[in-house]
């Protein structure tokens, strides 16, 4: 008896130690890393969107599905902002930014988007670029608020088919939606400290400091993260509602390194899988490059799914290009507008 009440004793005060531990990582995380943009209020909750840089058009920055939110561009910002105004935000529960209830889906961060743009003063014309599952969501927004984007970048998008397709070629469940579970289990146990202690927010080629940022904040990210798993297959039915950019200048930049063995054996794929998944990648990546008619595919062989880390260069060329472009449009329409007058 002695034993196991000393056991328990030691189980309590490892839980407290770790609560402690973790309240006092939060206060040093909002000490050490404050937000570097503005905290905007869209209606009794606070949303963090970054701007850089000045000129038109506005280039927003949609972050992939993950705890990295607007840091995840750190590699591009800066650069982007010398050719235009650039703004990389936090989703609700992300980084920054406050949480919301319930599960998270692509209308909800469309219309969460607007109301940040509006209260950021920020109109357009915009250009948007979406990483991974950043693809639907400015799908969706384009559909529902295409009178401001004026132009798309896809870098390594998800597509509403991915789940479907890659199921044709491989027996792997590779949905991302199945992992709601693990991360539900996490964010329970967040405040225990123990999500801090298992993750440290570092990625190849990504600046330390920027990896120092998301590890600082992922026990709080992972609440955002688990919202939009929960709504994942949501978001992608409403994604395949969108079927057209119309003729807006549109980049999609399909990654196409071959899996590492470890993203093989998460996965449970043979290499032959996983070469097979890729090709389906670049077929879904191809069917997204026709949604415009000014669309275009361009393959990146030496990255993985993180192309604005693994290949900053890349994404930067392929943003510039579209903006460049929209301003060619601007500058016919203005031009056409005098010779009206």
């Amino acid at each position: 008896m002695r034993i196991l009440l000393g056991l328990l004793a030691l189980v309590l005060l490892l839980v407290v130690a770790g609560a402690l531990y973790e309240g006092w990582s939060r206060h040093q995380a909002r000490r050490l890393y404050p937000p570097p943009g503005r905290l905007v209020d869209i209606g009794g909750r606070r949303i963090h969107i970054d701007c850089r840089g000045a000129g038109s058009p506005t280039v927003i920055l949609e972050s992939g599905l993950g705890s990295g939110g607007s840091v995840d561009w750190a590699r591009v910002h800066d650069a982007l902002a010398r050719h235009s105004r650039t703004c990389a935000y936090d989703r609700a529960g992300i980084m920054w930014s406050d949480p919301k209830p319930g599960p998270q889906n692509a209308a909800a961060v469309a219309d969460d988007l607007h109301a940040t743009l509006a209260a950021a003063g920020i109109s357009g014309p915009l250009v948007l670029v979406g990483h991974s599952v950043g693809g639907p969501y400015t799908r969706v927004y384009a559909g529902r608020y295409g009178n401001q984007v004026a132009g798309l970048v896809m870098v390594d998008a998800s597509h509403p088919d991915q789940v479907a397709r890659f199921g044709q070629v491989v027996k792997a469940n590779v949905d991302p939606g199945k992992a709601a579970g693990i991360v539900r289990i996490a964010n329970a146990l967040s405040w225990t400290g123990l999500v801090r202690l298992m993750t440290n927010g570092q990625m190849p080629n990504l600046p330390p400091e920027a990896g120092a940022k998301i590890g600082a904040y992922t026990s709080h990210s992972i609440g955002g993260a688990l919202s939009e798993l929960q709504g994942f297959n949501r978001t992608m039915d409403q994604a395949r509602t969108v079927h057209s950019f119309g003729d807006r200048p549109l980049i999609v930049l399909t990654a196409m390194a071959p899996y590492t063995p470890a993203q093989l054996k998460s996965l449970d794929l043979s290499p032959q899988d996983g070469a097979r998944m890729k090709q389906v990648w670049q077929a879904l990546h191809s069917d997204m490059a026709a949604m415009s008619t000014h669309g275009s595919q361009q393959i990146v062989p030496d990255s993985g799914h993180y192309i604005q880390i693994d290949r900053p260069d890349v994404v930067i060329a392929a943003v510039d290009r579209v903006v460049d472009a929209v301003r060619v449009r601007q500058a016919q329409q203005s031009g056409r507008h005098i010779g009206e007058k």
